[in-house]
C-alpha cells in the first residue's frame, strides 16, 4: 500500500484568475511576516514561527491561473524528533475551472501519514488552505498570521507539560 500525500480540494464560485492571484498573495493568507518573494520560479521566502517551525521555500513553477509549485528548500519542525521531515518535499496548488466554478487542489507531496508531524501538519495546512486561502479568494481577505511570537508562544502553551 503507498503512503498517501496530504491533499485537499475545494470548489469556489470565482474564476482562475482570482484563484490563481490568492495563492501567490502568500502574506494574505499564511503570513503577513514571510520574508522574500514568493511570485515567480526561482523566489525564495522563509516562513517562521520562532522556535516552532521555520521553512524556507522555493518556486519552482508558476503556470497563470493552473499551478504553482513550491520546494521546500529546509525546514525545521521543533515539535518532532526529525525537525527536517518538510525537507526536500513539494507544494502543488493545481487551479481547474469546473463549469461555473473553479477547483483549487493544494497538495504537500511527501508529507504523509508516516511522518511524525503528519497530524497537526495536516490540521495547520486545512485552516490555511481551506479557512484561509479560500476567505481570500471569495472575499478578498484571508487569515494569515498577524504575529509570529503570539503564534510561538500559543503553541508553547498548548504543548507545555502540566507540573
Amino acid at each position: 500500500m503507498t503512503e498517501q500525500n496530504f491533499t485537499t480540494t475545494f470548489a469556489v464560485d470565482r474564476t482562475p484568475e482570482t484563484a490563481f492571484g490568492a495563492v501567490l498573495d502568500v502574506r494574505g493568507w499564511w503570513s503577513k511576516a514571510l520574508t522574500g518573494c514568493s511570485e515567480k520560479p526561482g523566489d525564495v521566502f522563509t516562513y517562521e514561527v520562532p522556535g516552532v517551525h521555520r521553512a524556507t521555500i522555493e518556486v519552482t513553477e508558476v503556470v497563470p491561473h493552473d499551478r504553482v509549485v513550491w520546494r521546500v528548500l529546509d525546514a525545521r519542525l521543533t515539535l518532532v524528533d526529525d525537525q527536517t521531515e518538510w525537507n526536500d518535499t513539494e507544494i502543488r496548488f493545481e487551479i481547474t475551472r469546473r463549469a461555473d466554478t473553479t477547483e483549487l487542489r493544494f497538495t504537500h507531496v511527501g508529507l504523509t501519514p508516516a511522518f511524525e508531524c503528519f497530524d497537526a501538519c495536516r490540521k495547520g495546512w486545512s485552516f490555511y488552505i481551506d479557512r484561509s486561502l479560500h476567505d481570500l479568494i471569495t472575499t478578498g481577505t484571508g487569515q494569515p498570521d498577524e504575529d509570529p511570537q503570539a503564534l510561538a508562544l500559543a503553541v508553547e502553551n498548548a504543548t507545555a507539560t502540566p507540573h
